[in-house]
């Protein structure tokens, strides 16, 4: 089975809400609502392919001195396994904006499982709640 290894990013606000974007149709799992992030390029390492994603996805700038890795999932799918740290970052710079086209919702980490969200995403919630409760 093929191993994919995605990033992504728990964006906390001054408010200590979580930032979740929700798959765009055309896309498998459309409709789920995620953490930001995306797939790793060849020879690209986690953090600045975060920092990449982040830029293309919400316009923002991420320095890699303000992520912190928090936890990761392991979740096999039917055609493949995917492996996801999750890192949490308060401080970038920009404003928060879609960029692709996708719906983004500013949560509190206790009303995150009321969001329809990919296997893989949900066990990165109880961590988020520790963090942020």
């Amino acid at each position: 089975m093929k191993l994919t290894l995605v990033v992504a990013c728990a964006l906390i606000d001054a408010d200590n809400r979580v930032l979740i974007a929700q798959r765009p149709e055309g896309k498998q799992l459309a409709g789920l609502w995620e953490f930001p992030g995306g797939k790793l390029e060849a020879g690209e390492r986690p953090e600045p392919a975060l920092i990449r994603e982040l830029r293309e996805e919400l316009g923002i700038e991420v320095k890699e001195a303000c992520l912190a890795p928090l936890t990761f999932a392991s979740h096999a799918y039917e055609t493949f396994h995917l492996l996801m740290p999750l890192y949490i970052c308060r401080r970038w710079d920009g404003t928060v904006a879609s960029k692709e086209g996708q719906a983004l919702k500013w949560v509190r980490a206790n009303k995150l499982r009321d969001y329809p969200m990919p296997p893989a995403d949900i066990p990165l919630i109880p961590p988020l709640i520790d963090l942020l409760m």
